[in-house]
C-alpha cells in the first residue's frame, strides 16, 4: 500500500534559502504576467466597491480622499511591508506559499500536538485559497466585460453570456498547458500596467489636489469620523490587495528579487496612479462612480480598453487556476487529500501541470457564481473573506517562522507581525459582516474542504496505526526465510508499503494464495517530506535485508510527482539488477470497515470511504505500468 504520510525534515536547513535568479527583462515580464495578474486587475472594481457605502447624500471630497488614502496605505502596509519586505524572506528552500510556510513553521517543533496545530493553520489557509481560486476568475472577468455597458447600454444583456463563454473557453483549454499562453502573458500585462499608469496620471495632472490622499492623515480622519461605517468599508478596501499572496506563492518560479523589483518600480506606481486618477475623476464628477475605471479613458479608447481588461483578467484567472493546481498537488503530497490525477504539460518544466478533477470543480464553481451573483459588485461581498482569512493564517505562521527559524526574539517577531496581524484581522472581521450578502460562499467551501482534509489525514493515521498493530515485523520474516521452504520463482517483485519496518499485507496474501516468492524482492516505501524538492542524493535510501531482498525508501518533496519505475531503473547504478519487463508490482487495496469500537464518527467514516474509492489508482499516481500490477484486497477495521 502506498504511503502518503508527511515526514517533514527537522533540524537546520542547509540548502540555500532562495533561488537566486538574475534580474532580466524577460524575468520581469514573466513576473508581471504571473504574479501580479490578480492584484493588477483590482482597480476594475476596488475603489467603486468601497465608495458605494457612502453614496447616500452624495460623495464629499474628504470621503473620496479618505477611501483613497486607505487603499494606498493598504498597498503599502499589506503588500510592501508585510510581503515584499518580510514574508518573501521566509522561503522553504526557494519555494513559497501557505503550505511551504506551514512546513517551515513545523520544523521548529518536536511536539506532535504543536505540529498538528500548525498544520491546521496551513490547512485553513489552503482551504480559503481554493475559495479565492473560484471567486477570482468570476469577479475579474465579469468586471472587465461590464465595461461594455459603459461603451453602450445595449450590451447590458450580453454581459453574463459573454463572461460565461470566456470562462468556459479558459477552463477548456487548460489541458494544453500554460507554456504557450505564458509567452504572451508578460507583454500583455506590461501594456496593461502601462495603461493603468497613463490613464491615472492624465487625471492626476488635471486635479493634483488628489495627491493629498497620499497622506495617512485622511485615512485616520476618515476612520475617526465614520467609526463603524469605516470598519464596514474596510471590507471593500481589502479588494485592492487581493492577489498579494501570489507574491509569496510564486516565489519559487521567479525568485524574490524580480518580484520585489517589479512591485516597487512598476506595479505599485501604476496601481497608485490609477487609483489616484479614479479619485481625481470622482472629485470633478461624482456621477462617474457608475464605472470610474472605464470612464478614465476617452470615449474612443473605451472599447479597446475593455478588450485589454478582459485579456488582463484572463491572465489573472489563469494564474489563480495554475496556483490551485499547485496547492492541490501539495495537499496530495502532504497527505491532506486523496490521490488526484496529475498530467505534466511540459517536458522541461516540472511545475507546469494540469489536474482534470480540480479543473472541472473550479469550472463548475465559477459558472455557478457568475449565474448566481450576476454582477461584480455582488461578488465583491464574497471575495474579501477568503483573501483576508489567508492573510491571517500567513501572519500567524510568520510569527512562528521568524522566531523559530530565523532566531528572532519573541518581542521582535510579535512587534513586527503583531500590528500586521491586527490589520489582517481588521480586514477579516469587516468582511465577516458581508456573510449574508455572499461572504458565506468561501466559508461554506472552506468548511467542506477542511472537513475533507482533516478526515483524510485522520483516516490515514488510523489506517497506518492498524497496519503497525496487525503487521508482522519485517526483520522477523527475513530471519525465518532461510529455514522456510518457500519456492523462489524468476523475476522481480516490488511490494509497495507504507510501513517500512513491517511486512506488506500484499506479500502475506501472495504467499498464502500462490505459495511462491520471487527471486528478487523490493520493498518500496514512498515518503513525502516537508520541503519542496528533495536533493537527488537523498532521493533513494537502499538497505539490503538479505541476498536479493532490498528495502527501498524513496523521498519526494511536496512540489514533486513520484515516478516509481524511473527510480527503480536507477538502481542499476548501485548494482541491483532491474528489468522492467520481468517485474511485477504488488499493491494492497484496502476496504475500510467500522471497528468494534470506531475511532471516527460515522459521517467521517462515510466520507473517508467515499474519498478512498474515488482516489486515483496508485498505478496512475506512481506511473506504474498497469499491465505489470497485481492488486490484493484486504479489509481494515478502524
Amino acid at each position: 500500500m502506498p504511503c502518503f504520510h508527511d515526514a517533514p525534515q527537522r533540524g537546520p536547513v542547509t540548502a540555500p534559502d532562495s533561488k537566486a535568479k538574475a534580474l532580466t527583462p524577460a524575468l520581469v515580464l514573466g513576473v508581471l504576467g504571473v504574479v501580479y495578474g490578480d492584484i493588477g486587475t483590482s482597480p476594475l472594481y476596488a475603489l467603486r466597491a468601497a465608495l458605494l457605502h457612502f453614496v447616500d447624500g452624495g460623495l464629499e471630497h474628504w470621503e473620496i480622499l479618505g477611501i483613497l488614502s486607505l487603499i494606498v496605505w493598504a498597498l503599502i502596509l499589506t503588500v510592501t511591508v508585510k510581503y515584499v519586505v518580510f514574508i518573501l524572506r521566509a522561503d522553504n528552500r526557494g519555494e513559497g506559499g501557505i503550505l511551504a510556510l506551514m512546513a517551515l513553521a513545523q520544523r521548529g517543533f518536536e511536539n506532535e500536538r504543536m505540529r498538528w496545530a500548525i498544520a491546521l493553520i496551513g490547512i485553513v489557509g489552503a482551504c480559503l485559497f481554493f475559495g479565492d481560486g473560484i471567486i477570482t476568475p468570476a469577479i475579474s472577468v465579469l468586471s472587465a466585460v461590464e465595461g461594455l455597458k459603459v461603451v453602450s447600454p445595449h450590451f447590458e444583456e450580453a454581459v453574463i453570456p459573454i463572461a460565461v463563454a470566456i470562462l468556459l473557453a479558459l477552463f477548456l483549454v487548460q489541458f494544453g498547458g500554460t507554456g504557450r499562453m505564458g509567452a504572451v502573458f508578460g507583454p500583455v500585462c506590461a501594456v496593461w500596467f502601462g495603461a493603468l499608469a497613463v490613464l491615472g496620471l492624465w487625471e492626476v495632472v488635471q486635479t493634483p489636489y488628489v495627491l493629498m490622499a497620499l497622506s495617512p492623515h485622511y485615512a485616520i480622519q476618515f476612520c475617526i469620523t465614520y467609526k463603524l461605517a469605516a470598519f464596514i468599508a474596510f471590507g471593500s478596501v481589502v479588494l485592492a490587495v487581493t492577489g498579494a499572496e501570489a507574491l509569496y506563492a510564486d516565489m519559487g518560479h521567479f525568485g524574490r528579487q524580480p518580484i520585489r523589483w517589479a512591485w516597487l518600480w512598476l506595479v505599485l506606481p501604476a496601481l497608485t496612479l490609477n487609483y489616484l486618477g479614479q479619485g481625481a475623476l470622482l472629485l470633478r464628477d461624482p456621477e462617474a462612480l457608475e464605472n470610474p475605471f472605464f470612464l478614465l479613458a476617452p470615449e474612443w479608447f473605451r472599447l479597446p480598453l475593455v478588450f485589454l481588461a478582459t485579456a488582463a483578467t484572463i491572465i489573472a484567472s489563469q494564474a489563480m487556476i495554475s496556483g490551485a493546481y499547485t496547492i492541490a498537488r501539495q495537499c496530495v503530497q502532504l497527505g491532506f487529500i486523496p490521490r488526484l490525477e496529475v498530467k505534466h504539460t511540459s517536458e522541461t518544466e516540472e511545475g507546469q501541470i494540469y489536474m482534470p478533477q480540480v479543473n472541472l470543480l473550479l469550472l463548475i464553481g465559477v459558472v455557478i457564481l457568475v449565474l448566481s451573483f450576476h454582477t461584480s459588485d455582488n461578488l465583491a461581498a464574497a471575495y474579501g473573506i477568503a483573501v483576508t482569512g489567508t492573510f491571517v493564517c500567513t501572519s500567524i505562521l510568520a510569527i512562528i517562522v521568524f522566531r523559530r527559524h530565523f532566531g528572532w526574539a519573541w518581542v521582535a517577531s510579535i512587534g513586527v507581525f503583531g500590528p500586521l496581524l491586527l490589520l489582517d484581522l481588521l480586514f477579516f472581521f469587516s468582511n465577516v459582516l458581508k456573510i449574508p450578502q455572499g461572504g458565506y460562499v468561501p466559508l461554506v467551501l472552506g468548511a467542506a474542504l477542511f472537513a475533507m482534509m482533516t478526515t483524510w489525514h485522520r483516516g490515514r493515521e488510523l489506517l497506518f496505526a492498524r497496519f503497525r498493530q496487525d503487521g508482522l515485523p519485517l526483520k522477523s520474516f527475513i530471519a525465518r526465510l532461510p529455514q522456510s521452504r518457500t519456492i523462489r520463482v524468476p523475476g522481480t517483485a516490488v511490494f509497495m508499503t507504507s510501513q517500512a519496518d513491517f511486512l506488506p499485507g500484499a506479500l502475506l496474501h501472495n504467499l498464502k494464495h500462490n505459495k511462491v516468492l520471487h527471486e528478487r524482492v523490493l520493498f518500496v516505501t514512498v515518503t513525502n517530506e516537508g520541503i519542496p524538492v528533495v536533493d537527488p542524493e537523498r532521493r533513494r535510501v537502499v538497505d539490503q535485508l538479505a541476498p536479493d531482498i532490498h528495502r527501498i525508501g524513496l523521498h519526494y518533496g511536496f512540489q514533486e510527482s513520484p515516478n516509481i519505475p524511473k527510480e527503480l531503473e536507477a538502481l542499476r547504478e548501485i548494482g541491483i539488477p532491474f528489468e522492467p519487463m520481468q517485474t511485477s508490482y504488488f499493491l494492497g487495496r484496502e476496504t475500510v470497515v467500522p471497528a468494534a469500537v470506531p475511532k471516527m464518527s460515522r459521517w467521517r467514516q462515510w466520507l473517508f470511504t467515499i474519498m478512498s474509492r474515488n482516489a486515483v489508482p496508485a498505478t496512475e499516481f506512481f506511473r506504474i505500468p498497469s499491465d505489470r500490477v497485481v492488486e490484493l484486497g484486504v479489509r481494515v477495521a478502524i
